[in-house]
């Protein structure tokens, strides 16, 4: 058999990272000449198969022509006679376009190698304008590789600014839509997935509540970027410096400042009432896209309190009891330090001021395990029934939040 390894695999090795799945390409081959070697079929769309010692994919080498909108709406054509150049031609970018033969010897006809010694991501063909996804996993790409100096070509802007006209993204299913976007949130710098949709003119089609926050003044003297969208880039980048690879603490923080494109013109650049501004259109969003329970609680809870986790150190012990109480941080606590984590973020994601302390963070901490070291255990007395618990209860936990207080605090 002609195998070859293709892919993320071998972009990932001409970069010098450690490479994820290895995914190979089988030509000049027929089904029953792969089950025959005893491979096991598990594609379903087109020809798929899994190494019967390495469990490693083995695909067909194939060709995909446009039949409908969207991007399933493909016609798939694998047999012998498809060549390697041919399938490599149907992939999405020329550094995936690359194939490594089992002498370790490249097959590159798209120059695959040559843009990732430039740190290019270029389209490979005009085929690329057929799925509308690859809008998407470009702004995903970018996410990944920006900090390793990666920017798109001018022509692949170019037709994803087409794409993105053409109203072809309407066609996404908002569980694609979700996933490329979750990933974006785990890279290291998921400013750049958000700032590519932008400048393509794709964030209005999957994500208009963040679209709208560009061109939205802040005060200069809390915001020295100024421009709302702008901020949120930072936060995001934030977020993902603070918390690696934690999406719900990502989509938080993409996410907690929807209310600002909502404020009245007369009343800019300041944005009273943003946080509860903000709730509804986070709500559309999630439901639009479907977004999982527990990203979803957390996102609606930055965006209603973070300006309170910022005034922690002035709020009063009763007020902070409530805040965790309405966080149902007693019986979730993991979801309090992602608030805190979120909330520094967006502290910080701002010009300048990546670097300033944020003593809130361990003070919310300390405060919320102050609480949960009272049970409903300590205060239970023949004398207390249900209300009357709870609301010993309460004062129990204000007291312990009282004496937890740091100087200052």
């Amino acid at each position: 058999m002609d195998i070859y390894l293709v892919g993320g695999a071998v972009r990932d090795l001409l970069l010098g990272l450690e490479p994820g799945d290895r995914d190979y390409v089988v030509v000049g081959e027929t089904p029953d000449a792969m089950l025959a070697a005893g491979f096991r079929p598990v594609g379903r769309d087109f020809p798929v198969f899994l190494h019967p010692r390495t469990n490693e994919e083995h695909a067909l080498a194939r060709t995909e022509r446009k039949s409908g909108r969207g991007y399933r709406g493909f016609v798939v054509h694998a047999d012998p006679s498809v060549t390697l150049e041919q399938d490599l031609e149907r992939r999405d970018f020329t550094i995936n376009a690359i194939a490594q033969d089992a002498d370790g010897n490249l097959v590159d006809p798209f120059g695959g190698a040559r843009d990732i010694e430039a740190r290019v991501l270029r389209h490979v063909g005009p085929a690329f304008t057929e799925d509308p996804l690859r809008v998407l996993r470009a702004a995903r790409f970018m996410a990944r590789f920006a900090p390793l100096g990666f920017t798109v070509a001018p022509e692949t802007m170019a037709l994803m600014r087409e794409m993105s006209a053409s109203g072809e993204l309407d066609a996404l299913v908002p569980e694609r839509v979700w996933q490329e976007l979750s990933r974006a949130l785990a890279s290291k710098r998921p400013s750049a997935f958000v700032r590519t949709l932008h400048d393509c003119g794709a964030l209005a089609a999957v994500l208009p509540e963040v679209e709208a926050l560009y061109g939205v003044p802040q005060r200069a003297e809390y915001h020295p970027e100024v421009d709302t969208g702008v901020h949120v880039e930072l936060v995001c980048d934030m977020a993902s410096q603070l918390a690696p690879g934690d999406t719900a603490i990502g989509f938080a923080a993409l996410t907690h400042d929807l209310g600002k494109a909502l404020t009245p013109e007369e009343e800019l650049p300041r944005h009273v009432m943003h946080e509860q501004r903000g709730l509804a259109p986070l709500r559309a969003l999630c439901e639009r896209l479907k977004v999982p329970v527990a990203h979803r609680e957390l996102a609606l809870m930055v965006c209603r309190e973070h300006l309170n986790i910022h005034r922690l150190l002035e709020l009063r012990d009763t007020t902070v009891h409530d805040l965790l109480a309405r966080c149902d941080g007693f019986r979730k606590p993991d979801r309090i330090a992602q608030l805190a984590i979120a909330c520094e973020a967006d502290k910080r994601g701002r010009a300048g001021l990546q670097d300033e302390p944020y003593p809130q963070r361990n003070e919310l901490l300390r405060l919320h395990a102050a609480t949960l070291a009272v049970s409903a255990r300590d205060i239970a007395s023949e004398e207390l029934t249900g209300p009357q618990i709870g609301e010993a209860l309460r004062k129990a936990r204000i007291e312990e939040i009282g004496k937890a207080r740091s100087p200052g605090g």
